[in-house]
């Protein structure tokens, strides 16, 4: 399931973004894209939330690949005048399908994932979704060069489908079982009810406005480099490649997740201010840095969050993963609102978001340790 949807998400990532881009070279264009996506995807993740009390996750997984075919037929199909209507009626299934599909995933992670399984598979997930980085862009960046991105597009399908098939064939998980409604006891005092769990709220938020800060970025980054699109599809497999050395010292050194997380942060913050200097070298120094930094981040941050939601029962754990999404979704969303007025990538209002995310990146191992520390406090007492 993640070998299929990360094919179709890293072409989605890359070159429906680039498809965007080439028209005016417009960072407006690119924000408003991800900023549409991103509010669809907080209401179809809540949606999806709502449907797992009633049907599998199987039936969420057909669902993501039906907008994912929808999205490649609007890109194959759809012309209108209104640029920016266009961009916003592409992006809507491109939010429904990764909202249902990050729902499924949760809620199947949360199930099954029990203490050190959080890091294996994240750690698997890992190499997979690096293998699709590596692979996926090369190959797709020579097919657009061949058959144009209509064909591509039309040849994206193909995934599409494999999607579809897949999802027969993964543990049907639901949460219809569950004797207590999903919204009921929702509110925030309720979900959070003990410290080291609301120390994840600040924490996702904070987490929200660096990887959105990061993710969009990294992107424009590497399309000003170059307008060649096997150029740019190699620069992503340097990101890639740069992504498994940083696995293989992780798996290597026998060192504490925490220093880890520190290391990540460390490294996502130099990547920020390596883009300071604007030149093309810096710009995909600064990618490298920060797509290090994102590997440990991811690792070992989602590994902690998830052992501190796998301690509740399963409908509880889909109210903590909503208000999680909630969090990290309207952090995402408000940055790119501020992103909206950045013309280019200088002057004050550039230079202010980069300080802003670089802030928030330097604080996540603050308030996983303060989370760490009172989930510990709160062992000792139940054991005492």
């Amino acid at each position: 399931m993640n070998a299929s949807s990360n094919i179709i998400f890293n072409y989605i990532g890359i070159f429906v973004n680039l498809y965007i881009w080439e028209k005016s070279r417009s960072i407006f264009d690119v924000t408003w894209f991800n900023l549409i996506l991103f509010i669809t995807w907080s209401l179809a993740f809540a949606l999806g939330s709502r449907l797992l009390t009633r049907f599998t996750t199987r039936v969420l997984i057909r669902m993501t690949a039906a907008c994912g075919a929808l999205t490649f037929l609007l890109l194959t199909t759809l012309t209108l005048d209104n640029r920016l209507l266009w961009i916003a009626i592409i992006a809507v299934p491109v939010g429904i399908m990764w909202g249902f599909y990050a729902s499924s995933q949760n809620i199947t992670l949360s199930v099954f994932g029990k203490g050190k399984d959080f890091e294996v598979y994240f750690s698997i997930a890992t190499i997979i979704g690096q293998a699709i980085s590596i692979l996926n862009p090369v190959v797709f960046a020579l097919i657009i060069k061949w058959i144009g991105y209509s064909g591509s597009f039309l040849l994206m399908f193909v995934f599409v489908a494999v999607l579809m098939t897949v999802s027969f064939m993964i543990p049907p998980i639901t949460l219809s079982t569950e004797k207590k409604p999903l919204f009921q006891n929702m509110r925030f005092s309720e979900v959070f009810s003990y410290p080291a769990i609301r120390w994840m709220v600040p924490s996702c938020l904070a987490a929200g406005v660096f990887l959105q800060f990061q993710g969009l970025f990294a992107l424009i980054f590497t399309f000003s480099v170059s307008s060649d699109k096997l150029v740019i599809a190699l620069l992503n497999v340097l990101y890639a490649v740069s992504a498994i050395i940083a696995m293989v010292l992780h798996r290597r050194l026998n060192i504490q997740g925490g220093i880890w997380l520190k290391v990540g942060m460390v490294a996502i913050s130099a990547g920020f201010l390596v883009a300071l200097l604007q030149h093309s070298v810096f710009l995909v120094i600064s990618n490298i840095l920060t797509t290090v930094g994102l590997f440990y981040f991811g690792t070992v941050w989602n590994s902690d969050q998830f052992r501190i939601i796998s301690r509740h029962t399963s409908i509880e754990q889909a109210r903590i993963l909503l208000w999680r999404e909630c969090f990290l979704n309207i952090s995402r969303i408000f940055i790119l609102i501020l992103i909206l007025n950045v013309q280019e990538l200088k002057g004050p209002v550039f230079v202010t978001l980069l300080a802003f995310a670089l802030g928030c990146a330097l604080l996540i191992p603050l308030f996983s340790q303060k989370s760490a520390d009172a989930l510990r406090r709160q062992n000792l007492h139940i054991e005492s």
